[in-house]
């Protein structure tokens, strides 16, 4: 009993960003599961009241909401509209984020601009914006979801990158300044995750073949095997567990053979 406590998130509220995505939906699932109301934030706004539909179709609470985490306003709308259903947030999961694939002298201002205002820029400013409400509460969980390449470089996301390690940075920052409010920050980087925006990746022999080389588990990692560390890190059971950033990579970033 002391266990489930431990890692059960009822009674608790859950905001997802990127909740209608691959990773998203698979984190909004499990944590309504784990007891917590979710209210799930897409610019997709069709998706994501589907998304919630089902939640409730399975005796759980979840409310859709539409957000471009680029813009301050609609992020102060999203934030007042999950407070006026919900009363509180007690977990925010950062999930939102965008990519293109292209050589580093081909990224233009634009695309560069566009990837940082919604992967680190948008992650910043909803974190700020959510801190206030779980100050005045008492406490709270934020989780980034963060990526192997702002842990290590790889070619064609240049600027993906450097949002990513962003992240794993603000993770730092946030914890730092927020742990006297019982905040606690961190940040999960999916390894190389079979995911809708994969498909192509893997479906690629040459480039299936280099990742399952990096890969000491020598496959490719599931969505569904980041719940236990989101839960985790979303519970009372990581209440000592601050600015750390956890590598669910199946070995990636332990080493490789040299054999």
């Amino acid at each position: 009993m002391i266990i489930e406590s431990l890692f059960s998130l009822q009674g608790r509220v859950a905001l997802i960003t990127g909740a209608a995505g691959g990773i998203g939906r698979v984190l909004s699932e499990g944590m309504a599961d784990a007891g917590a109301a979710v209210a799930l934030a897409d610019v997709r706004a069709d998706e994501t009241m589907a998304l919630a539909a089902s939640i409730r179709r399975e005796g759980r609470q979840a409310e859709a909401f539409q957000v471009d985490v680029v813009r301050r306003e609609s992020i102060r709308s999203l934030v007042d509209g999950v407070l006026g259903r919900f009363e509180r947030i007690d977990i925010l999961v950062n999930c939102a984020g965008i990519n293109k694939r292209e050589p580093l002298l081909d990224v233009t201002e634009d695309t560069f601009d566009r990837i940082l205002a919604v992967n680190l820029r948008g992650v910043f400013q909803l974190s700020q914006a959510v801190a206030e409400p779980m100050i005045r509460q008492g406490g709270g969980k934020i989780i980034h979801i963060g990526s192997l390449t702002g842990e290590m470089a790889l070619a064609g996301v240049s600027a993906y990158g450097v949002s990513k390690a962003g992240v794993s940075q603000l993770a730092m920052s946030m914890a730092i300044e927020w742990a006297r409010h019982n905040i606690q920050v961190n940040c999960i980087v999916p390894g190389f995750m079979r995911t809708e925006l994969t498909t192509a990746l893997w479906a690629d022999e040459a480039k299936a073949a280099w990742m399952r080389g990096r890969i000491a588990a020598e496959r490719p990692g599931e969505p569904a095997e980041l719940l236990g560390t989101a839960i985790l890190l979303a519970s009372p059971a990581s209440s000592y567990i601050t600015g750390q950033t956890w590598c669910v990579d199946g070995g990636v970033t332990a080493g490789g053979r040299h054999w």
